[in-house]
């Protein structure tokens, strides 16, 4: 039967989706008992990383994808629409529930909850090949997979990586970023990530801590310090090169709109939860693919000059290893590989914090 408590168990489920960097850019709102409203916002006026919405907008598609899935383990039809005239940056998604006698669920069901992302090392044991055609045809029709499974594609991919991370680590308005997003002391965080997550020892952890309490610290780190290259060896190189494979997830249409990257999520959403159904552990690797989102738009990264030099070569170099054209749309960057479950993890905000107050109505 259709009622308030079980969307409220959807939504309790479905708050499991995935978020750049933990922010769950969503809030709920149970219209009727068949009809939910996802009040989506996104996180462009202080992430660089967010690049017009975009990464939140994968979030969306994400988190709509896992409410159909959880909705099929009550037999009930998930259908969204984005609700017309709601600007970009504050989507509503209108989601709406049906009762479909003998509908079955979702083989991805039991693995929402236990989906995480792996930052360590992972094993080199290659992919099946039942693990190889299950992640090609996860994403459905209008995505396509590139793999990255020898040493030396792999080696291509952790130089890309390089390159990046050194962006990452030396653009001020990522250092904003990382300033906020990771919880220092923490095993697990309700909004962030938890700084034993980040995947560094110890030691790296209490130093990088130390460093990013000021930009001026950092930029005094990386060029008397080499501060750049103990995260990037241990953040980037290593785990790209210990991994089964690298995995893009690619289309022939550029990505521009709003649902065209909704629609990455809902793909992105499905090839991991796919990858965790097969035993394997995944880490989004998104800098390159965001970085190239600024470039091929004409748009500059960074008030820092180099920064955009780094970000066009970058791209090149991007583009030559996949095969692609500047028009090739771009949508997700992942290594799979199998190894032990992390013992530390971001977790959610509750159901509670996560539904729109009465205050916030018009």
């Amino acid at each position: 039967m259709l009622s308030k408590d079980v969307l409220r168990q959807i939504l309790d489920l479905a708050r499991w989706a995935p978020s750049g960097d933990n922010t769950q850019p969503w809030r709920f709102e149970i219209m009727a008992d068949d009809h939910v409203a996802i009040h989506g916002n996104d996180t462009r006026d202080w992430c660089v990383y967010d690049f017009d919405g975009h990464a939140s907008h994968m979030a969306h598609g994400a988190l709509l994808e896992t409410m159909r899935i959880a909705a099929s383990g009550h037999g009930l039809r998930a259908t969204w629409s984005t609700r017309t005239g709601t600007p970009a940056a504050a989507p509503i998604y209108d989601v709406r529930f049906e009762p479909v006698r003998e509908l079955a669920p979702d083989p991805l069901l039991p693995h929402i909850e236990s989906r995480v992302v792996q930052r360590r090392q992972m094993r080199m044991t290659p992919l099946t090949t039942e693990q190889r055609a299950a992640l090609a045809q996860a994403p459905g029709e209008r995505f396509s997979v590139q793999f990255f499974e020898s040493f030396g594609a792999r080696w291509r991919v952790a130089r890309l990586l390089w390159d990046s991370a050194h962006i990452r680590l030396t653009c001020p308005e990522a250092y904003q970023v990382h300033k906020e997003i990771i919880e220092w002391g923490a095993r697990y965080s309700t909004d962030r990530i938890p700084e034993q997550a980040v995947g560094v020892d110890p030691l790296t952890a209490k130093l990088m801590s130390w460093v990013m309490e000021s930009w001026e610290r950092v930029q005094f780190f990386n060029k008397y310090l080499g501060g750049t290259i103990a995260p990037r060896i241990q953040l980037d190189v290593l785990p790209a090169i210990f991994c089964a494979s690298h995995v893009l997830l690619r289309t022939d249409k550029h990505l521009e709109a709003v649902e065209d990257f909704v629609g990455a999520g809902v793909a992105l959403q499905r090839l991991w939860l796919t990858a965790t159904a097969q035993g394997l552990h995944l880490q989004p690797e998104m800098t390159p693919v965001i970085f190239r989102w600024y470039v091929r738009a004409g748009r500059s990264l960074s008030a820092l000059p180099a920064i955009d030099r780094e970000a066009l070569a970058a791209t090149s170099y991007m583009e030559d290893i996949t095969g692609a054209g500047p028009s090739t749309g771009m949508a997700f960057l992942c290594r799979v590989g199998r190894c032990k479950p992390p013992s530390s993890r971001s977790v959610r905000q509750s159901l509670q914090q996560l539904m729109r107050s009465p205050a916030a109505r018009p």
